[in-house]
């Protein structure tokens, strides 16, 4: 029995195992405890586990589920990792029968609904959010586009995705699993982000975590974040209001209950009759050109296009060689940091001497709007630092959320009109006020220096008229997420 059991724990931990020997597996553990005694023995099993191991039962109540396969680098270090895992597969194992976690809420996702128990069974989101609870109490917000899975109430695999945590004492050594890596909580708030392509990241907003990479382990505190690779670690910036919180899951479901999706594309609908109309970008259709990530925008199962690295950045072309005495931009907005100099919500690639009118439109490192046209001037007694209008309110006033920015432009009147959350927030007179031009044009990244865009765009407006205070209250009520 001993080699038989030895034989099939081998396959099972390298994921070979076929349907035939997981049966057979499944009838030595329940038929007999001193099998599942040596089976755990064989697993190396490390101080975090032995701590979720203290509530094992002495029964088995259903079967072992069969692991996918792995590929680990050999060496000590890799078997105690496969170990590891396979041994919290045998505790997911006996403890089949318990649910693992519930639904608290949930936007945009049909399949799970509030008080929802999950158990080991995979799911796929391809929209919405949800906000979870695990038997332990940690509280876990999952972003579409995912790929997730419980193994126990404490270990939780995230194939794909973005997830937020925070874990009470009580559920101290949560760890999400990611393909290139874990995060075991230390009793924090952290989140971990799994792109369609590339590695995963961790970024701890309070506490500590323990980040595992292949090769390395490293203690992440408050501020931290690390991308796992298969050489380790590699630090990154910080993008802590990258990541859905449990208290903006309840926002955006009362919005979506209230029929908010619906009243935003009807708004959309009636911009693109409007015969001023230059562009509305609503990246809904994809062939945006650049270098982005393509994640979920506003509304579940939408797409936006999301600024991460140096030089992010995508690619338009507005109008050719037009130009507009009055101009209309207006777009949502979440961004994740706001320590860079500039971050670039628009600028036009022809910003010389000899182009007057040239467009750019910015968060500058007051955390302000600013609007800059090439060759205006500020009239004579204008309140801001530099030689263009900026606004008076910074804005982010929550961090974390979606906001609403849009800005209104008359070159007859020389007025610059700034609104933050559909509201009116300043207006800056300018002594000379040149027609706007776009033409080619960028968002994100201009250079590689100081005009870093980190964070998301959704339904970016050019308009080549000025709007009212009234048009531009009714494009914030209806497009808003969150009720």
């Amino acid at each position: 029995m001993n080699a038989d059991l030895d034989l099939l724990s081998q396959c099972y931990l390298a994921g070979s195992i076929d349907a035939e020997g997981m049966a057979r597996l499944n009838a030595l553990l329940a038929a007999d405890p001193e099998a599942r005694r040596r089976f755990a023995e064989q697993l190396n099993l490390d101080s975090a586990l032995a701590t979720q191991a203290m509530g094992w039962r002495a029964e088995p109540t259903a079967p072992l589920r069969p692991r996918a396969a792995m590929r680990w680098q050999s060496g000590w270090t890799a078997a105690l990792v496969s170990a590891a895992a396979a041994c919290v597969a045998l505790a997911t194992w006996i403890f089949e029968s318990r649910d693992f976690a519930k639904v608290e809420n949930v936007a945009g996702f049909t399949q799970l609904t509030p008080g929802s128990p999950l158990n080991g069974d995979r799911h796929e989101m391809s929209g919405g959010t949800l906000a979870l609870v695990t038997a332990k109490g940690a509280r876990v917000v999952i972003e579409a586009p995912a790929v997730f899975q419980f193994e126990s109430a404490q270990r939780l695999h995230l194939i794909r995705g973005r997830l937020s945590a925070a874990v009470p004492p009580a559920a101290k050594g949560f760890t999400v699993i990611t393909p290139s890596g874990t995060a075991v909580d230390l009793g924090t708030r952290f989140g971990v982000d799994v792109p369609a392509t590339g590695d995963a990241e961790v970024h701890v907003f309070e506490g500590e975590v323990i980040a595992h990479a292949p090769h390395d382990r490293r203690s992440l505190r408050t501020g931290d974040a690390v991308t796992m690779t298969t050489a380790g670690h590699a630090a990154r910036e910080t993008r802590s209001a990258a990541f859905i919180q449990s208290d903006e899951v309840g926002d955006l479901t009362a919005g979506l209950a209230a029929g908010q999706r619906a009243r935003s594309d009807a708004a959309l609908a009636n911009l693109r009759d409007d015969p001023a109309l230059i562009a509305l970008l609503d990246f809904e259709t994809g062939g945006e050109t650049g270098a982005f990530r393509t994640v979920q925008g506003r509304w579940p199962g939408s797409r936006a296009p999301e600024f991460v690295e140096v030089g992010d950045h995508l690619k338009l072309d507005l109008g050719g060689e037009r130009s507009w005495p009055r101009l209309t931009l207006a777009a949502w907005v979440r961004l994740d940091r706001l320590d860079a100099l500039y971050q670039s919500l628009l600028h036009t690639d022809g910003w010389t001497a000899s182009n007057p009118g040239q467009v750019h439109w910015m968060v500058n490192r007051f955390s302000t709007m600013r609007l800059a046209l090439k060759g205006n001037t500020l009239a004579p007694g204008s309140p801001e630092p530099d030689s263009f209008p900026d606004s008076r309110t910074p804005v982010l006033p929550e961090i974390g959320r979606w906001v609403h920015l849009a800005v209104v432009y008359d070159s007859e009147a020389r007025t610059t009109r700034f609104f933050l959350n559909g509201r009116f927030d300043s207006e800056s007179r300018e002594a000379t006020a040149h027609p706007a031009r776009l033409g080619p044009s960028q968002i994100g990244n201009w250079n590689r220096t100081d005009r870093k865009l980190s964070g998301r765009i959704d339904e970016m407006l050019f308009l080549g008229r000025a709007m009212t205070d009234a048009e531009i209250r009714t494009l914030f009520e209806a497009g808003n997420p969150y009720r």
